[in-house]
């Protein structure tokens, strides 16, 4: 009589969907900003998703200045600095070049594709500007590509 490996038996296919229905999502992060949670799994909102955490870590990369996340000086793309001192080419050249150094540096698994700027000064106030900041970016590790992502920096005051 041959032996017959324990490997080739698998499980009943409602056994298996029994099973897959008693295991909860685990969550991969945080959502920011930070909000309480609707069910009672968790006490804040949470990621169970890669792309909507990778986006989230993406979006406070870019919002955040130089000396804003404790323990992590150089975090972040440091915008602030230069919403005023430069205009035109020159300061889309420089908020490029910051957003792709700290990616670089923070989260070297996101490739960056392509960058655009807008301004929206409808606000009541004329020396009030919003600057829109659009990305488009890919994860190639997990094969994510044309993932888009808006930004948005109120300038002026």
């Amino acid at each position: 009589m041959a032996a017959i490996s324990f490997k080739s038996v698998g499980e009943k296919l409602d056994e298996y969907q029994n099973r897959q229905a008693d295991v909860s999502p685990t969550p991969i992060g945080l959502a920011t900003p930070l909000r309480l949670s609707t069910t009672q799994n968790d006490i804040f909102e949470m990621h169970y998703n890669l792309q909507d955490q990778v986006e989230d870590n993406l979006r406070n990369l870019v919002l955040t200045n130089h000396g804003e996340r404790l323990g992590l000086y150089d975090f972040g793309a440091n915008l602030q600095p230069i919403l005023f001192s430069l205009n035109g080419a020159s300061f889309e050249m420089e908020c490029m070049r910051r957003i792709k150094t700290a990616a670089r540096k923070y989260l070297p698994f996101i490739e960056l594709e392509t960058f655009e700027v807008a301004y929206d000064n409808r606000d009541s106030k004329p020396s009030l500007a919003t600057l829109i900041i659009m990305i488009a970016y890919g994860i190639p590790s997990i094969g994510v590509t044309g993932k888009k992502m808006q930004v948005m920096i109120a300038a002026g005051g």
